[in-house]
C-alpha cells in the first residue's frame, strides 16, 4: 500500500520556461540513467528480498522516494513548457531554419501529452524496464543500486551545468545531493554483510568446488603490442582474500577450434554445405 502527500518532495521553480530544456529533463526521468528506472529497480529489488526484513524496508522506502522525483521532475518538465507554441506553425513563423524541429523542443509533448511530461527518455523513446536489475542476491543488487545512482549523478551534475535558470539548479542540486547518499546507501550496506572481503565473490554461497579456481584471480593481457597496465588488479592480495592477483602474458587457450560439421539436409542450407 502506498500513501500520497499532495505536497512535492522539494520544490521546482521555473523563472525561464525553457521547452528544449524540457526535453532534457526528460533523460532524468525516463532515460536509463533516470527515476524510472532506479523506482523500479528498487521496487523489484524489495519485493525480492530474502532475509532481514530490514533490507527489503530500505529497499521499499528508497523507491518510493524516487517516485517522488519522478513527480517533481515531471512538475518541472510541465513548467518548462509554459508557453510553448501548441501548433508548429506558431514556431516556423518566426524561422522557418532554425524553428523547423520546434527549436529544440520534442515534438511528442505537444502531440501526445499535451505539454507536459512523458515516461521517456529525451529522443521520446518510452522506457522499457529492460535496465531494471533485481537479481535476488543482495550484494549483487547493491552494486547495481551504487552504479544506477552514480550514473544518476553524472546526468544531474550534467543538466545542471545545461542550465542557467536558478530554479532548475536549485532543484538539480537537490537530486545531486540524494544521488550522493544514495550511493553511499548501497555502498554501506556491503559494508555491513562485511565488507569487499565477504561480499565478494557474489554470490559468496556458490562452493569453491564449483569454481575453477585456478582462471579466478589473473589478469589476461589480451593485445599482440600493449604491455600489460600494471595496477592493484594484477598483483597483491584480491579483495575477496582468497588469493593473489596475477597476470597471464600469452594464455594458451583451452579450447578447441569451432567446427559445426555439415548442415542437415532439409535444413535449408546450400547442397555444398550437406
Amino acid at each position: 500500500m502506498f500513501h500520497h502527500s499532495s505536497k512535492l518532495q522539494y520544490e521546482v521553480r521555473v523563472d525561464k520556461p525553457e521547452p528544449a530544456f524540457a526535453k532534457y529533463l526528460q533523460q532524468a526521468i525516463g532515460g536509463v540513467e533516470g527515476e524510472i528506472r532506479v523506482a523500479m529497480q528498487y521496487f523489484f529489488q524489495a519485493m525480492g528480498a530474502r532475509g532481514d526484513a530490514k533490507y527489503r524496508d530500505m529497499l521499499m522506502m528508497t523507491a518510493t522516494e524516487e517516485l517522488s522525483h519522478i513527480e517533481f521532475l515531471g512538475h518541472a518538465v510541465a513548467l518548462n513548457l509554459e508557453g510553448a507554441p501548441v501548433e508548429a506553425k506558431e514556431e516556423a513563423a518566426k524561422d522557418p531554419v532554425v524553428h523547423a524541429i520546434l527549436g529544440g523542443m520534442n515534438p511528442r509533448h505537444i502531440l501526445s501529452s499535451g505539454l507536459s511530461a512523458m515516461p521517456v527518455n529525451s529522443n521520446g523513446v518510452p522506457f522499457d524496464m529492460s535496465h531494471v536489475y533485481a537479481t535476488g542476491n543482495l550484494a549483487a543488487d547493491m552494486m547495481a543500486n551504487a552504479t544506477a545512482e552514480s550514473g544518476g549523478r553524472v546526468l544531474a551534475s550534467r543538466l545542471y551545468n545545461m542550465t542557467d535558470d536558478p530554479g532548475m539548479k536549485d532543484m538539480l542540486s537537490f537530486l545531486i545531493a540524494r544521488d550522493t547518499y544514495h550511493q553511499q546507501q548501497w555502498l554501506a550496506v556491503i559494508e555491513e554483510l562485511g565488507g569487499w572481503e565477504k561480499a565478494l565473490p557474489i554470490p559468496n554461497s556458490t562452493p569453491e568446488e564449483h569454481e575453477r579456481m585456478k582462471d579466478s584471480y589473473y589478469f589476461l593481457n589480451t593485445s599482440l603490442d600493449e604491455p600489460t597496465p600494471e595496477g592493484r588488479w594484477t598483483s597483491g592480495p584480491s579483495l575477496d582474500g582468497r588469493s593473489e592477483y596475477h597476470v597471464e602474458e600469452k594464455m594458451k587457450p583451452y579450447g578447441q577450434k569451432p567446427d559445426l560439421g555439415k548442415a542437415r539436409p532439409g535444413s535449408g542450407a546450400q547442397t555444398e554445405q550437406e
